[in-house]
């Protein structure tokens, strides 16, 4: 298969799939902040999703629009014009970066992570809370499933008796009936 000169990869999809593939990825990538995925993948949404932080950067209507047309996601599109680029204001390129992190056990596919440059992971991450912390979380979870246990009883007693109360009335109209 020759692969001079072409501009884009087809991934062996048609063009409807392939667009909906490099949406995907590109909404997951606006939400996130970073993704996991194929290099090829990686390296091809990546070109897509600078393209949309350049645009998102101009903020006017028709800009908003052609990114919501490009996402098929208006909160994504709401996203890179008010939290994305603003954060590239005073860059001209390069807001992604590709970092290879070895290949998939299943089909030996070589594996990256997609982020914006200014990506925090270690914000990402949680902070382990402490140990008395953990203890507090534990009882406050106790008394909550006992509350919600309490609830359910509760709730399944009176169904219990409302299903009674109609049974009575069926049997008294069926009487009366006769």
């Amino acid at each position: 298969m020759a692969s001079h000169r072409r501009l884009v990869k087809h991934f062996s999809r048609k063009s409807g799939p392939r667009k909906a593939l490099l949406r995907g990825l590109m909404n997951s990538l606006v939400e996130h902040g970073r993704i996991k995925t194929t290099v090829t993948r990686a390296k091809e949404v990546k070109r897509h999703i600078e393209k949309a932080v350049t645009l998102g950067k101009k903020d006017n209507l028709n800009s908003i629009r052609l990114l919501i047309s490009r996402l098929a996601n208006q909160d994504s599109a709401l996203a890179i014009v008010k939290n994305i680029a603003p954060r590239f204001k005073d860059r001209n390129g390069g807001y992604c970066r590709v970092i290879k992190i070895g290949r998939r056990p299943g089909d030996t596919a070589e594996m990256a992570f997609l982020e914006f440059v200014d990506y925090d992971f270690k914000a990402k991450v949680a902070p382990k809370a402490a140990k008395g912390e953990k203890k507090a979380d534990k009882a406050a979870e106790k008394t909550a499933s006992k509350a919600k246990k309490a609830t359910v009883v509760a709730n399944a007693k009176a169904k219990k008796a409302v299903r009674k109360i109609q049974s009575k009335s069926r049997q008294a109209s069926q009487a009366a009936a006769r």
